[in-house]
């Protein structure tokens, strides 16, 4: 697997995007869709090493919950059923993220957007499902998380449910490998391109859980 032997830095990680699209003019929503597309097939296997069955995708507005509207797309389309709860509001989805969203109207997912002071209570809500899918925020995240996306990782983590984290558990600082507030405490990171370097870090295991690299077809150097 490309990268899989590898660990990048934040700026690393930017700078590879930035040469995919800039010099090799891959569109930015076919790298989403590599890394959606790669996700899903790592969460349905996982699903099968859980002998689990339903999913639920927790979006946040930028391009991680835009990875989980690809993920939730795909498992949708392999008969897995799958629920998205966006924690953010719709209109303020943009680009590749946008458009993936309005895509799964067309194919049968359900989207429930949680209102901010619903997240409060959010917790019972995702104990319906089997399998929890953290899209909700990505590498570009520093510092301590705020306000209701603080309390959305809260919940996730309440749920005590089996949970799968896009990227970089939410709130995980991906250089350090430490959380300077909440984070997402996941059984399985699926991360992109290249391990981040702070996942090598003492006590980062305790919020990846295991770690597999997903190969989105951006440049290694």
């Amino acid at each position: 697997m490309p990268g899989a032997d590898r660990s990048l830095s934040r700026r690393q990680v930017r700078e590879a995007d930035r040469r995919a699209i800039d010099e090799w003019g891959v569109p930015g929503v076919v790298l989403m869709e590599n890394a959606g597309r790669g996700a899903a097939d790592v969460i349905q296997k996982f699903l099968a090493e859980l002998n689990a069955r339903t999913v639920v995708v927790v979006a946040g507005r930028g391009n991680n919950g835009g990875d989980g509207f690809v993920i939730a797309r795909h498992l949708r389309l392999r008969g897995v059923p799958c629920t998205v709860l966006l924690v953010s509001d719709w209109k303020s989805l943009r680009g590749d993220a946008a458009l993936n969203y309005e895509i799964l109207s067309h194919v049968g997912v359900q989207v429930m957007q949680v209102a901010e002071d619903g997240v409060r209570h959010l917790a019972p809500n995702l104990r319906e499902f089997d399998l929890i899918v953290d899209a909700v925020g990505g590498t570009g995240i520093v510092g301590p998380l705020r306000g209701h996306q603080a309390t959305v990782v809260e919940q996730i983590n309440a749920a005590g449910r089996p949970v799968v984290a896009v990227d970089i558990p939410t709130g995980l600082d991906c250089d350090t490998g430490e959380a300077p507030g909440a984070a997402v405490k996941a059984d399985l990171t699926v991360t992109f391109h290249a391990r981040k370097i702070g996942f090598d870090e003492p006590g980062a295991a305790e919020y990846t859980g295991r770690v597999v690299v997903a190969d989105i077809g951006i440049p290694l150097s």
